[in-house]
């Protein structure tokens, strides 16, 4: 092997985000899984909202908000409630499903 020939070390994601965020458990680490949920909760409202061939006013009426607050809620979720979250999948005819995770025991709740 030549002194240019390099093998490449390969990591996964779950290493990488160990390294530079932090261990599964950590603060830091459980911030950073909430708000990447938290991201993908408004990407899921905004697809299905897409797919029922609705427009943000429409949905906004739908559950008594102005478009404004259904462009933040696909934009950011950080700062929503449950009742919203709940009204708005109602409102788009899905069917959501939570689980909360306490002390190493389940508990799923059906919305």
């Amino acid at each position: 092997m030549k002194s240019t020939d390099k093998k490449l070390e390969i990591f996964t994601f779950d290493q990488i985000k160990d390294e530079f965020i932090g261990k599964t458990g950590t603060i830091k680490r459980t911030q950073y899984e909430q708000e990447l949920q938290l991201e993908v909760l408004g990407e899921i409202i905004r697809k299905v909202r897409l797919e029922r061939n609705l427009t943000q006013e429409q949905l906004g009426k739908l559950i008594g908000v102005q478009r404004a607050q259904i462009s933040k809620l696909e934009n950011n979720a950080t700062n929503v409630t449950i009742e919203t979250i709940l009204k708005v999948f109602t409102a788009l005819k899905a069917k959501i499903n939570f689980s909360i995770e306490l002390q190493n025991n389940f508990v799923k709740i059906a919305g």
